[in-house]
C-alpha cells in the first residue's frame, strides 16, 4: 500500500558550523577560526556555546577575496 505522505522539501541551511564551514570552503579549521569575526572578516553568529556562519556571510568573503585575486 502506497503512502500518500511526502517528505518535507529540504532546504539549503542558512548557516554552517564552522567544520562544515571549513570543509565547504577547503580549508582547514584552524585556518577559518583565524578568518572569522571578531578578529577576521567572515561574520559570524554565536547561540549559546555555538559559533555559526552565515552562508551569505562566507558567499560574501569569498566573492569579494576572489575579485581581489582575479584582478
Amino acid at each position: 500500500m502506497a503512502s500518500n505522505v511526502s517528505s518535507p522539501p529540504t532546504t539549503a541551511p542558512l548557516a554552517l558550523r564552522p567544520v562544515e564551514a571549513a570543509k565547504a570552503i577547503g580549508i582547514g579549521q584552524r585556518k577559518l577560526w583565524d578568518l572569522l569575526s571578531p578578529r577576521g572578516p567572515i561574520p559570524t553568529v554565536r547561540v549559546g556555546t555555538c559559533v555559526l556562519i552565515p552562508v551569505d556571510g562566507l558567499r560574501t568573503w569569498l566573492a569579494a577575496n576572489t575579485a581581489k585575486e582575479t584582478a
